[in-house]
């Protein structure tokens, strides 16, 4: 199946510059402002994002978004995805946001804040739940070994996440300072070929499947292509990248993307979960 035929139609694919996005002046006022989506009342305060894609999908903002491994497991769940990153990424499927992730949600609620005059109100931030995956380099093994030093955006991307007052989702590498994480690999999952462990911290219930008995299979070198017994490493020099489309279960990345994403496996099964999680609390 071609994912790209199966994308949301209705996305609205947009990029704009670091810095540059079109905002409410500090002066103004709900009245001001389009209604933006269908779930908020008329006359109700918005930010550019509400605006942006009116759906009666819930919306989740896809931060530090890459090339949309986990975009496109939330869109099969049932989201509309906004991705945010600060490098162009011309593969993503779903809308797009060129800018720093932290900036934009830091812009996103300081103007709900600002048109409302009081704490952030779910509806005025345009979108549903989070999804963060800050760069992982500061806790991978191979930069410990080499003495790299990268920032550690955990920390700082976590305190935003709270002050939305939405559910989200921290996703990274093992090692990372998460928070009681829940653990994802690719045996939990048919259809993939590789192992691809990631942690991701909610602040929301998720239960996760246990591991299917011993590894079904060893993994290849590094970059190697692997033997029929072998299951893939996919890292950015892997000799064998249609192989390696098929391990994660993406086909639309080329092999540098393939290198940092997850497979929408993963995503897809939080993303399930975390749309009960928002049914049970309109509900509640």
């Amino acid at each position: 199946m071609d994912v790209l035929a199966d994308s949301n139609p209705s996305y609205r694919r947009e990029v704009s510059e670091p810095g540059d996005r079109s905002r409410p002046s500090p002066g103004a006022t709900a009245g001001d402002l389009s209604p933006g989506r269908g779930s908020l009342p008329p006359g109700s305060p918005t930010s550019r994002l509400a605006d942006s894609n009116p759906s009666s999908r819930p919306r989740i903002l896809d931060l530090f978004c890459g090339a949309g491994g986990a975009a496109m497991g939330y869109h099969r769940a049932g989201f509309d995805v906004v991705g945010v990153d600060n490098r162009p990424q011309p593969n993503y499927p779903f809308e797009f946001w060129l800018d720093d992730a932290l900036r934009f949600l830091r812009e996103e609620i300081q103007i709900a804040d600002q048109i409302i005059g009081g704490p952030v109100w779910r509806p005025a931030l345009g979108f549903d739940a989070v999804h963060a995956s800050p760069p992982c380099q500061a806790y991978t093994m191979a930069q410990r070994i080499r003495g790299r030093e990268h920032a550690d955006l955990v920390a700082p991307t976590r305190d935003l996440l709270k002050a939305t007052g939405l559910p989200y989702v921290i996703e990274n590498v093992p090692g990372a300072p998460l928070i009681d994480p829940v653990v994802l690999e690719g045996q939990m999952f048919d259809g993939l070929r590789t192992q691809r462990k990631r942690w991701f911290e909610t602040n929301w219930p998720l239960d996760v499947p246990f591991l299917r008995g011993p590894r079904p299979a060893p993994q290849a070198k590094m970059g190697r292509k692997p033997k029929s017994h072998e299951w893939f490493q996919v890292v950015g020099n892997t000799s064998d990248a249609d192989g390696a489309r098929a391990a994660m279960g993406i086909d639309w990345m080329n092999r540098d993307e393939l290198a940092q994403a997850i497979p929408p496996a993963y995503t897809e099964l939080i993303g399930h979960q975390l749309m009960q999680h928002l049914k049970e609390a309109a509900w509640a």
